[in-house]
């Protein structure tokens, strides 16, 4: 037996092939530590340690992966009693509500799905804490760190997975880090000094910030912050995220950022019913336009996976299903089939350009985004409705380009159509109506690019 598992350890090790996760030397991207980039495909998988057992976690991650998901978004002490209700396994997080004095065998369940994830090759987006343990505001609490045990508790965690890899580390949880009344940014700060201090230096580390914000907002200027979130949120459709996207992304310095918690699939809009829910149409919208207008990636989310909601636990805002009939909902497919797309072209070399946009341009629901690579090779629109739109393609580098229609509903592509270049061409998609989206994809046809999306 040992002999077996000793083997096993030593495959998992040589299947993590490309290292752990940096920012790209323009500041805008990521990328492994041996220069393979890297798009984040996230899911929001937030009581994951709070209300899963092993084998459901098994079943959760794989499924995941055979999507494309690569990032999987889960929170240590849990928003919904997640300091005295415990786990699956009947564990408490922390002794007596202390952050200094962590339980041991509660983190042993958080060890085992680091390692599965590992495996699959996924990385593990771990909040130390819901933010609600440090600002309360709404939710369970009770709030419970203080500098001090922020910085204890951080060293402690960034002690224990110092050797893992595969760990991006999220602070923040849905709140903000001051308010007109309070101000816990020495919490936070003492608690990304103390991950850093038990990592030696080597955390990759972010802000998960409340609906409607950015990270930027409470954090433009931080060493220790590597990466940048916004969360569009789930109060209103179509919130224009390309337009805090493009923000963020001129800030100085330049750090990647992306859209951490756009509008949840099957959530009720406004988190209430009688406003309807947002749904894969949505979801492709904001994910897309997010992307397209410079984000580094994106995170998906559907109302009954983030809560894992199952008859053990009471609903929370109108969930419609369980958790495991939520796993193959459309938008956790389609959200892969863009991944898919930007991974085959260049991923870290995108420029976001409005100007490719003659005419055709719309507002809310119907906004155009587009973008380019450095080298003029190729350009992709995105068309959330399937309007007629007019682009200037000047810029392409080739005498002649070929043109792809990708359907982001399905993962497909048209067949190509190679034209010379002009100046001004006008595309009209085969479908208009509101359901219907579409992403052109136009190469330098000396390029010889493959298919988009395979």
């Amino acid at each position: 037996m040992m002999c077996v598992v000793l083997a096993f350890g030593v495959l998992a090790q040589q299947e993590w092939k490309h290292g752990r996760l940096e920012v790209t030397k323009d500041g805008h991207y990521l990328q492994y530590e041996d220069g393979t980039p890297f798009f984040w495909l996230g899911d929001t998988g937030w009581e994951l340690f709070h209300r899963l057992k092993k084998e459901e976690i098994e079943k959760y991650l794989e499924n995941r992966r055979q999507k494309g998901f690569n990032v999987i978004q889960a929170v240590i002490l849990a928003e919904f009693d997640g300091l005295t209700k415990p786990n699956q396994y009947g564990e408490l997080p922390l002794n007596n509500l202390d952050p200094a004095k962590p339980n041991e065998k509660y983190f042993e369940l958080i060890d085992w799905t680091i390692r599965q994830a590992r495996n699959k090759k996924m990385f593990m987006g771990l909040l130390p804490t819901w933010g609600d343990k440090v600002m309360k505001l709404w939710g369970k609490g009770p709030m419970v760190f203080t500098n001090g045990n922020a910085h204890a508790y951080g060293k402690w965690l960034g002690d224990r997975y110092k050797s893992f890899e595969n760990i991006i580390w999220i602070l923040g949880g849905d709140r903000p880090a001051f308010n007109d009344s309070v101000d816990n940014r020495e919490i936070w700060r003492s608690m990304a000094k103390g991950i850093l201090e038990g990592t030696n230096q080597n955390a990759l580390i972010t802000y998960h910030p409340w609906g409607e914000a950015s990270s930027t907002q409470f954090w433009p200027d931080e060493p220790w912050l590597d990466i940048h979130m916004l969360q569009s949120g789930h109060a209103k459709k179509d919130n224009p995220v390309w337009e805090w996207i493009k923000r963020d992304c001129e800030l100085k310095p330049t750090k990647p950022i992306l859209d951490a918690e756009p509008n949840y699939e099957d959530h009720p809009i406004n988190w209430d019913k009688k406003n309807g829910y947002f749904r894969d149409n949505e979801v492709r919208r904001q994910s897309y336009r997010s992307v397209f207008s410079g984000g580094c990636g994106v995170t998906y989310g559907n109302q009954a996976m983030w809560q894992f909601y199952s008859e053990r636990e009471e609903p929370i805002a109108y969930p419609e299903r369980s958790w495991m009939e939520t796993l193959d909902r459309p938008g956790a497919f389609q959200v892969g089939y863009l991944k898919k797309l930007i991974e085959s072209r260049s991923i870290t070399d995108r420029i976001p350009d409005q100007s490719i946009i003659r005419s055709g341009q719309g507002e809310k629901d119907k906004y155009v985004t587009a973008f380019r690579d450095k080298n003029n090779s190729y350009c992709m629109v995105y068309l959330p409705v399937g309007n007629k739109v007019s682009l200037n393609l000047s810029f392409m580098a080739g005498k002649d380009i070929t043109v792809w229609l990708f359907n982001p509903r399905t993962g497909s592509a048209s067949k190509p159509i190679t034209f010379a270049k002009s100046e001004v061409k006008n595309f009209i998609p085969p479908e208009t109506s509101d359901q219907n989206d579409w992403v052109l994809v136009i190469d330098d046809a000396s390029k010889q690019y493959s298919e988009p999306g395979k």
